[in-house]
């Protein structure tokens, strides 16, 4: 096993480090990386066929609770995470599908509109948004749609959109934070504990909401001489925003489906809809929706990232299935020795640093017996170390390029688009903005829960 290990965690950093150089693409680098985690780590080093078959995890998808849950948490954490994968597939149709109507460009419109068409504004009020919707929808929706409007918008107001899309992501990270639905860590954490959106409303939305305020001002001025637009534009010749539908029919069933969406997301823990099911029913409805423009729908997913991630499950399953990620978990409840305060800020900063390179979803799957273990042997709530790993999860993801989902996602989004975020550009800021965010968090339970 230890030379599993040792595989394992050589893989993940060369990976690691690749992606960082962008030598090749992201997507190539993690497909190769994940067929050696398979080849080397679990044939070579472990001999287990199985270790391989749970980590590809394709079994999960035949079962009902991978499509439905009723009362119980059926996310699955070990390897391959194929509910995130369909999902974020079905909600790349849904979005291409509302570009092609015109959804996005009306939306732009509408809102430069409201804003009179200034950038700064309009800066301040998408980063506001995005941190809202990803309340209640999946923070990767909301950087779908956002960062297209944003590209939309600068085209036409002569702006780099990357300031605007790299605070977007961040902002819908910390919105995420808020929420039980907002950010699968979450949904995870809240189904395992029983807790209700409310609970989460009423701790990380407070939390998540002192730090959307510093969280903006700091981005302004980070950014503010970045954004500046062609202020020789004659505004009144632009196109009103009605004029940017292209199918009114097509807008109308695009926003009902979008609708849709929203309503499920929010309500899902209810009705027992997992996001696989959602991410296919939507997709479904938006190809019925337009018949003859399916090929045109499909041709434009961005397979890319979808492959990204598949090949990071597998790298991240390495991790999981040598142990690497329990020896983590368990280097907190060692060194902490009983201090509740030194407990709290490693489970929030051990969370945070962790997740900003590994996925999130698995590491909160592990960290969660860990914090019920240092509970029940320590005497420390169980529920200040729940808020705590939830905001430590949640937030370290915005950190780099690959922390999170959503970061993946608008990345791409804007390189597909001509604005290539390299490593180096995207950290320059977020992990300041990190860092403020995981201080005041820190401070705010200290405060609050101790």
């Amino acid at each position: 096993m230890l030379v599993a290990k040792i595989l394992a965690v050589t893989i993940f950093v060369v990976m690691f480090i690749m992606i960082i150089l962008e030598i090749f693409e992201r997507h190539h680098i993690t497909l190769v990386c994940g067929l050696l985690t398979l080849l080397l780590v679990f044939g070579l080093g472990m001999h287990s066929f199985d270790a391989a078959l749970e980590t590809l995890n394709v079994r999960n998808i035949f079962t009902s609770g991978f499509w439905y849950s009723a009362g119980e948490s059926h996310e699955s954490s070990s390897g391959v995470n194929w509910a995130t994968i369909i999902f974020i597939l079905g909600m790349m149709i849904m979005v291409e599908g509302m570009a092609r109507v015109g959804f996005f460009r009306w939306l732009c419109m509408r809102l430069a509109k409201l804003v009179h068409y200034k950038v700064l504004p309009i800066f301040v009020t998408f980063m506001i948004m995005s941190g809202v919707l990803a309340m209640f929808i999946d923070s990767i929706t909301v950087i779908l749609f956002l960062s297209t409007v944003t590209i939309e918008l600068s085209q036409l107001l002569k702006f780099n959109p990357l300031p605007m899309i790299l605070s977007e992501i961040f902002c819908a990270n910390l919105g995420g934070s808020a929420t039980m639905c907002g950010d699968p860590p979450n949904i995870i954490i809240g189904t395992s504990f029983g807790y209700s959106f409310a609970d989460f409303i009423m701790n990380t939305g407070a939390i998540a909401g002192i730090c959307m305020i510093f969280t903006v001002l700091f981005f302004f001025f980070a950014y503010k001489k970045d954004l500046k637009g062609d202020e020789s534009i004659d505004v009144s010749t632009f196109p009103t925003p009605e004029s940017a539908i292209t199918d009114k029919k097509g807008f109308i069933l695009s926003s009902f489906i979008f609708g849709c969406a929203v309503i499920l997301l929010v309500t899902h823990a209810m009705t027992g809809l997992t996001v696989a099911t959602i991410g296919v029913f939507i997709s479904i409805l938006t190809l019925l929706s337009a018949p003859k423009h399916i090929p045109e729908i499909i041709k434009k997913v961005d397979y890319k990232t979808i492959l990204f991630f598949l090949g990071l499950f597998i790298v991240v399953g390495g991790l999981e299935q040598t142990g690497i990620l329990e020896i983590v978990a368990g280097f907190i409840g060692k060194i902490s020795g009983g201090n509740v305060y030194l407990m709290i800020a490693i489970i929030i900063w051990v969370s945070a640093i962790a997740s900003a390179f590994i996925d999130n979803i698995p590491f909160a799957a592990t960290m969660i017996p860990v914090i019920q273990s240092l509970a029940a042997t320590t005497g420390v709530s169980l529920t200040t170390m729940t808020w705590a790993l939830s905001m430590g999860t949640d937030i370290g993801g915005s950190a780099t390029p690959i922390g999170a989902s959503a970061n993946v996602v608008g990345t791409s989004v804007a390189g597909k688009a001509g604005y290539p975020v390299g490593w180096g550009t995207y950290c320059a800021k977020a992990v300041p903005a990190t860092i403020i965010v995981m201080i005041i968090s820190t401070v705010f339970i200290f405060v609050r829960y101790l």
